[in-house]
């Protein structure tokens, strides 16, 4: 069986969030924070990475808070392919479930879309 989470995030928003020092803490896994770091990531692709949070979770059938955030972590390969390091309840609950991740931004908007099986 398939299902299909899909987000989009408004770039704009992430940008006033960054400016609390507490919001990557907050959202974003230690693995990702180290990658935004290496990679200097633009605030396009963390609106992106919190979009794929959130299409996580409307894939797997579950709402905003269902697990913290930080535990939906979101990496990319050297090719740059995104995919998902779970951990905590969110591995647990969904260790037999295979994830395809796609992401997209422009300037303004962030898109991720999930299929889960």
């Amino acid at each position: 069986m398939f299902s299909v989470g899909i987000d989009l995030v408004e770039v704009k928003r992430i940008e006033n969030s960054l400016e609390n020092p507490l919001f990557l803490k907050k959202y974003f896994g230690d693995s990702e924070l180290l990658e935004f770091k290496i990679r200097q990531y633009s605030p396009q692709t963390i609106a992106g990475g919190f979009a794929a949070k959130e299409a996580f979770l409307k894939a797997v059938g579950k709402g905003l808070g269902a697990y913290p955030l930080k535990e939906i972590e979101i990496l990319h390969k050297k090719s740059g392919q995104p995919y998902f390091l779970l951990s905590g309840t969110a591995k647990q609950e969904n260790e037999n479930k295979k994830f395809s991740l796609s992401i997209t931004h422009t300037k303004d908007l962030a898109q991720a879309i999930v299929i889960a099986q």
